[in-house]
């Protein structure tokens, strides 16, 4: 008995291998025809990106935008199915199929680039820091023997020490638990400046108590090139969702919608982000390319 319960259970394994087998060979877009859905990963808070708001929960945001008009080019009859991913699930569930395409915030690197494909750039994270409006600093040289905020685990904390070494520059640094402790310490007056990327930065000004009395400068201390994501080894899909994004990069709806997202006001509390394209991301949208962030750290 168990020599037949063991051919059985070999046998299941070989059926659900060739299965798979047959469906990375299918490709995602046949995937998608058969089952009339698309699993379109997303963000529940990061704004403004991709993010959740409201009683029903909508997934909004500037990736969330970018993805639905590319799936309704490449599969328009498809119905699109919203699963929300965190950073640590994000690869493994796109790796293996369950989710088609994702549309959070995620850095292209060449690490991941063994698990995923990535689409070609469609935002740039670069760090920089935050400062009270009225404050007069504009560069990071100004904050000498200054305190300065950054949040525990991030790469600004490394940038800005790296920085501090090659200019000479005193940056006396006091690390918050999260990106709101980080910024209170700038909010109370602890701190001269709040330093993370930019795009967060934003996020946390734009849902403060007085969004008008901060703003985002200086000198960028690094750069992170951001893209839509999808499984390996499949690439009709890269082809047909970089195709429609150049197009739209091309005709300027990715400049259109960049402005939506990060220059009006957007919900749930209708405040701007004031966060204009950088000259970098204009270049990409003249020149579209999927380098990874090891190509941006050589420049």
């Amino acid at each position: 008995m168990r020599f037949v319960l063991a051919h059985v259970a070999m046998a299941c394994v070989v059926a659900a291998t060739g299965a798979a087998h047959a469906q990375e060979a299918a490709g995602t877009l046949d995937k998608i025809q058969s089952t009339g859905k698309v699993v379109m990963g997303v963000r529940e808070s990061s704004a403004p990106m991709a993010y959740a708001f409201g009683t029903t929960q909508k997934y909004v945001g500037y990736h969330v935008e970018l993805c639905e008009k590319v799936l309704a080019q490449i599969v328009p009859k498809a119905k699109i199915e919203y699963m929300a991913l965190t950073s640590q699930n994000t690869m493994p569930l796109v790796q293996n199929g369950t989710v088609d395409i994702g549309c959070g915030p995620t850095t292209n690197n060449l690490a991941r680039q063994k698990q995923v494909a990535f689409a070609v750039t469609t935002y740039v994270s670069q760090v920089r820091m935050a400062v009270r409006a009225d404050s007069g600093i504009t560069s990071f040289k100004q904050l000498d023997g200054k305190p300065v905020a950054a949040s525990a685990g991030t790469t600004a904390v490394q940038l800005l020490r790296k920085y501090g070494r090659d200019n000479g520059v005193n940056l006396p640094t006091s690390l918050g638990k999260d990106h709101f402790e980080s910024f209170l310490m700038l909010e109370s007056g602890r701190a001269d400046a709040f330093v993370l990327d930019d795009n967060l930065l934003a996020g946390v000004i734009a849902n403060s108590k007085n969004p008008a009395g901060f703003k985002i400068v200086g000198e960028v201390l690094g750069s992170e090139p951001i893209a839509i994501l999808f499984r390996r080894d499949d690439p009709a899909f890269k082809k047909a969702v970089d195709d429609v994004l150049v197009g739209m990069m091309a005709s300027g709806e990715v400049a259109k919608i960049y402005d939506k997202w990060f220059v009006q006001p957007i919900p749930p509390k209708n405040a701007p982000l004031n966060l204009p394209m950088s000259d970098l991301l204009k270049q990409l949208l003249q020149k579209p390319n999927d380098k990874p962030l090891e190509s941006y750290a050589q420049q």
